[in-house]
């Protein structure tokens, strides 16, 4: 009885979580993946999914099974692709953060976001960089493979995050350690933005960093608009971006 279970696991070695549908597509009908659970192989974590039993699989390692499983695409990415990619200035203090995105047809089922997993989910709907995978770049981590925004587009969407207002001037530490962008993808993540409040923060941000590859950019190509922005209720105004922004990041050398 155990045959099928067992040739699935010896090829998929790294797999702890399964969808239904999935494993019907291996050959394991739903009446046998139910006889599984009742014999104790599988445990159910919600309809139609299971977690090997015994096992824990963490929310990546579950992000991991989505995609590949399902044919999904969520992205990780913001903050935690930074910290994947060795980005992060600091430690986050308390339980790690997973920002991950979707585009809005495509919505995380509710059992993945209010989960209660090894990492607290701050989770976004949102294509404000296009609906496809533009500047995403697998990675495989915790021996599966995931869909990790590059640096590039992981500070974009750290930008358009419903509290950067609270943290810019963290954010700049990142920027200023941000020394190996391509312009090529940064240019055309910025054509492809349709927040004018993004692109103009990131604008901002990587002249005050002098970095070599923002003179690469062409900003007669970007469009920045022209209506003014109060990023902080009080701060200082910056005449050339026409927004106000933090005092401590305006004045910060």
């Amino acid at each position: 009885m155990a045959t099928k279970i067992q040739q699935i696991l010896e090829s998929h070695p790294n797999s702890s979580l399964f969808f239904g549908n999935w494993l019907t597509k291996q050959g394991l009908n739903s009446k046998e993946q139910h006889s599984y659970m009742k014999r104790g192989w599988l445990t159910r974590i919600s309809k139609g999914v299971y977690a090997l039993k015994g096992k824990s699989p963490t929310l990546l390692q579950t992000v991991a099974a989505y995609n590949s499983q399902l044919g999904k695409q969520c992205i990780v990415g913001a903050y935690t692709a930074l910290e994947l990619r060795g980005y992060s200035h600091y430690l986050s203090l308390g339980k790690p953060k997973a920002y991950l995105f979707t585009d809005k047809e495509n919505k995380l089922p509710l059992w993945i976001v209010q989960g209660n997993w090894d990492m607290a989910v701050k989770y976004m709907t949102t294509s404000f960089l296009g609906t496809d995978l533009k500047a995403v770049e697998p990675m495989v981590v915790e021996s599966n493979s995931l869909l990790v925004s590059s640096p590039e587009r992981a500070f974009l969407e750290c930008l358009h995050l419903p509290d950067a207002a609270s943290s810019l001037l963290d954010m700049y530490y990142i920027m200023e350690s941000l020394t190996t962008l391509r312009p090529k993808l940064v240019q055309s993540l910025l054509e492809s933005c349709t927040s004018q409040k993004v692109k103009r923060l990131f604008v901002y941000m990587a002249e005050k960093a002098a970095h070599p590859w923002f003179k690469a950019l062409k900003l007669d190509s970007v469009t920045l608009g022209t209506s003014r922005y109060m990023i902080v209720p009080t701060g200082k105004y910056i005449a050339k971006y026409n927004m106000t922004i933090p005092k401590e990041l305006a004045e910060y050398e």
